[in-house]
């Protein structure tokens, strides 16, 4: 099932308004400076000596400037997201990627730690941009509010465009003949998160959270790069590949399908994943199948979880209140916090 979060003419009219609006509130300003979130512009609390060799951070080793996108209001105390143009080195697929570090990143008491990361990818196309990162939404915000309340671990969070175009669905996957966005996603985007802020060396500090469409490539990913990936929250999900690129390719797309990456995955005893799904009460559609995959595969190395959000629809909005009521503090119960 693709369904769109947002009806068409809504999100046009509200990109334009997130346009018209820049310099305002949580908008980007007309003069922003470049942000180096690994560099000497982002404050003093990154210009402390590299942790030694047998620490668990990731000291930022190519760091870039990022444009500035917009800020971060409320809890998140006028942080910067940033965006860049990265061309994927292994995928060879070119597109855009958001970034936020939480304000607890640029605290000094934090200055030698290495913080966890969150791949938020959207629904419908996700193309030409990740609706994450809309002050509409609230993520960021609510994930700094979450984490000041002790209900969430402060997250870095990536969100990259999750398609080419806003024409054809690649079930975030390796498509023979197609653009790698499996490897741009699982490799490329985390390659850049590492390159440019204090993370940790280890699985136990990553996570990915997608919806609809997106959601499918969470859960996906997790389960067929559990080495990188510990968490997945699919929001209202696909649970099998869809795309009709697929056509001719059957092989290739079994070795996307997350009921078989699933049993695989049991079959070898791990690692152990933890997949904190969420759906609406109204999702009719989705909800069953939810809960289907759960029987089936949500034992041993699969650990799962379900959020299901009261009157909650097949949206982004359902998603982030989801994660507010539990979710968050499921997930972070399961991850390395901020470690020296």
């Amino acid at each position: 099932m693709r369904k769109a979060l947002f009806h068409p003419v809504i999100a046009l009219i509200t990109l334009t308004v997130l346009v018209c609006t820049a310099g305002c509130g949580t908008g980007a300003t007309a003069q922003a400076s470049p942000i180096r979130f690994g560099g000497p512009q982002a404050g003093a609390a990154l210009h402390a000596m590299p942790p030694g060799k047998r620490s668990l951070v990731q000291w930022p080793t190519r760091p870039i400037s990022f444009d500035e996108e917009s800020r971060v209001g409320g809890a998140g105390r006028n942080t910067p997201i940033g965006v860049t143009t990265l061309h994927g080195p292994k995928s060879g697929f070119t597109g855009k990627v958001w970034v936020w570090a939480p304000p607890e990143y640029y605290e000094k008491r934090n200055a030698n730690k290495g913080f966890p990361v969150m791949e938020a990818l959207p629904g419908s196309y996700g193309f030409p941009r990740n609706y994450w990162i809309g002050s509409d939404l609230k993520l960021e915000e609510n994930l700094a509010q979450w984490s000041r309340n002790g209900s969430s671990l402060p997250f870095i969070v990536v969100m990259p465009v999750l398609n080419p175009d806003d024409k054809q669905y690649y079930d975030g996957s390796d498509i023979p003949g197609r653009p790698k966005i499996g490897t741009w996603l699982s490799q490329d985007v985390p390659d850049l998160v590492r390159q440019n802020f204090r993370t940790l060396k280890t699985r136990d500090a990553w996570a990915v959270m997608g919806s609809s469409s997106g959601g499918f490539a969470a859960l996906k990913n997790v389960l067929q790069h559990p080495d990188t990936f510990k968490v997945a929250i699919p929001n209202g999900p696909d649970i099998v590949p869809d795309s009709p690129l697929w056509n001719g390719h059957a092989k290739e797309e079994r070795e996307n399908n997350p009921e078989v990456l699933a049993r695989r995955l049991m079959a070898r005893g791990g690692p152990p994943v933890y997949l904190a799904f969420q759906d609406g009460s109204q999702e009719n559609t989705v909800l069953p199948k939810v809960r289907q995959f759960i029987a089936r595969y949500g034992h041993g190395p699969v650990h799962t979880r379900l959020q299901i959000v009261p009157g909650g629809t097949h949206s982004a909005a359902t998603y982030v209140q989801g994660m507010g009521e539990g979710t968050m503090r499921w997930v972070s119960a399961h991850m390395q916090g901020p470690t020296a």
